[in-house]
This record gives structure tokens, C-alpha cells and sequence, in this order.
């Protein structure tokens, strides 16, 4: 064999790369065997309970505790609060991620740790926040009802705690990806004559439209699924203030275990439907940044 055809040795940074991703089979099996268990007890089997439970008397019965009127009541008013909350939070968070990774200005800072202020705070005491400050005996709560303004125990303070849980979701999701872009694209256009307004429908828009909905959708899946926050607002009222969550809880405590299942299901279905609608956002995520490189 001739030197030229001779197998070339590895560099030391490769060869350690490949060392460290190449592992000995059985624990390969074990770290395997781990993650199929985990998934398999926290994910699969929480899964299986809920749908055999839902479906435990037959379908005729599953489809009744669905369409029993605290039912369509709880899921109408999950479907109102999620609408609500990701539509202000569509707003602010393109707004804030656009002035935070285009334009630098005094607080900056600041607005980026508000932002993250949901991740560190309990929902229950944000939604004890929301009491203190408009409930009856709170700061606000005397003028309110003076004026016959009610925020607690209605929908304004239902979607008041939904929007402050869920608000960094379409931010977070936008603040990097905006910042990996840059501002060449913009001031092409602003250089061109484009007003600010055009400039940012027609191009910072168009770049940024996946990663919107990547975050519509988090949003979208954790107002829904939101219990802490609005357990505390809600007031827990039977066909008026009671989320699907909330109507779970009550159902089960009632040992009304197929509505319970029934009403849980749906929620779960909702898992289900945006994990793989974030799986492909994911891919469409991924694909609009490598176009970028």
C-alpha cells in the first residue's frame, strides 16, 4: 500500500470527538433503557390513564360529559381567556423583541428582566397579585365597585393572570432570532425610503413569521393549560368562572371520574396537537436560520 492510499490519522480534537460520542453498547442500552423509561412513565402512562379512564363507560358516555353545560361552559371560556391572552401577547411580545433587538435605549435591560419575571414567580401569587390589587378589600377594589367594575372572580381577571403567566413566550422566542438577524435587511429598506411601518411589514415581518408562531403556539398551550394563576382569580363560580382545568380538579374531587377524564382528555389531545405542531415549527425554525448563515 502506497503511502497516498494509506488511511490518515484522525486530528486530536476529532479523535476526541468521536471518542466521546462513541460509547460502549451497554451503556448505550442503559442511557436508551433510562429515556424510554422516563418517557414511558411520566408521559406514556399519564396518557393511557386519562384516555381509558375518558372512554371507561363507552363513547356514548364520554361524548354526554362533554356535552353537559358546565362543560361547554368551561371549555368556551378556556377557548375565550387563550384568545385573549395570545392576542395581547402577540402584540407586546413582537413589539418588545423588536425594541430590544433592533434599537438600543436606556432600560433595556431592565425590560428583558420583566419579561423573565413570570419564569421566577409562582402563578398562585400572581394571581394573589391580581386580588390584592383588584380584589374587594384590595388597593383598587373600592373604586371598582364603586363604578360597578368587577375584575376578580370574572373573565377580566381570568385573562388578566392568564396574559402576566404566558406573556415571555412570544418574546423570548423572538428576541434571539431577531438579534441573529441583525439590522442589514432594515436599513437597506429605511436607506431605500421605506417608512418604519413598511420596513417592518414587508421585511422584519416576513423573516420572523415562523418563530411568531412558534411562540403563538407555546403561548396558546400553557393559557390553556394554566391552573395556578387562575384558580386563585376565578373564584371557582360553576358554569361561569371555572377553566377546563379547574372543572377537572372539580369533577375528580367529586368523584366524577369519567367527566373528569373526558374534559382532561381534551387537554391532553392539546398536548398532544402542539407537540407536533412544534416539531415541524421547529424544522421551519431551524431551516430559516441556516437560510440566514
Amino acid at each position: 500500500m502506497s503511502l497516498a492510499t494509506q488511511p490518515r490519522a484522525l486530528p486530536p480534537t476529532l479523535r476526541a470527538m468521536a471518542d466521546a460520542r462513541t460509547e460502549p453498547a451497554a451503556v448505550r442500552v442503559l442511557i436508551i433503557g433510562l429515556a424510554v423509561t422516563f418517557l414511558t412513565v411520566f408521559i406514556f402512562l399519564p396518557l393511557l390513564v386519562v384516555f381509558s379512564g375518558a372512554l371507561a363507560r363507552g363513547i356514548g358516555v364520554y361524548l354526554a360529559a362533554l356535552a353537559e353545560p358546565e362543560a361547554q361552559s368551561a371549555i368556551r371560556l378556556t377557548v375565550l381567556v387563550a384568545a385573549i391572552s395570545v392576542g395581547i401577547n402577540l402584540v407586546f411580545g413582537v413589539i418588545a423583541a423588536w425594541a430590544i433587538a433592533k434599537f438600543e435605549f436606556h432600560g433595556k435591560t431592565l425590560l428583558i428582566t420583566l419579561i423573565d419575571l413570570p419564569f421566577s414567580v409562582s402563578p398562585v401569587i400572581s394571581g394573589l397579585i391580581f386580588v390584592l390589587l383588584f380584589g374587594a378589600q384590595g388597593v383598587l377594589g373600592p373604586w371598582l365597585m364603586g363604578h360597578d367594575v368587577q375584575i376578580i372572580f370574572a373573565v377580566p381577571g381570568i385573562a388578566l393572570a392568564t396574559t402576566f403567566v404566558t406573556f415571555p413566550f412570544v418574546a423570548r422566542e423572538l428576541i434571539p432570532l431577531m438579534q441573529e438577524q441583525g439590522t442589514q435587511e432594515e436599513e437597506a429598506a429605511l436607506s431605500l425610503g421605506a417608512s418604519g411601518l413598511r420596513t417592518f411589514f414587508r421585511v422584519t415581518l416576513p423573516n420572523i413569521k415562523w418563530g411568531v408562531l412558534y411562540g403563538v403556539l407555546l403561548c396558546n398551550a400553557r393559557a390553556m393549560g394554566e391552573f395556578g394563576a387562575v384558580s386563585v382569580v376565578s373564584g371557582h363560580i360553576r358554569g361561569e368562572t371555572n377553566t377546563m382545568p379547574l372543572l377537572v380538579e372539580i369533577l375528580y374531587n367529586e368523584y366524577q371520574f369519567v367527566a373528569s377524564f373526558a374534559v382532561a382528555s381534551l387537554l391532553a389531545l392539546l398536548a398532544l396537537v402542539t407537540l407536533v405542531l412544534k416539531t415541524a415549527l421547529e424544522g421551519h425554525l431551524q431551516g430559516s436560520r441556516d437560510h440566514d448563515h
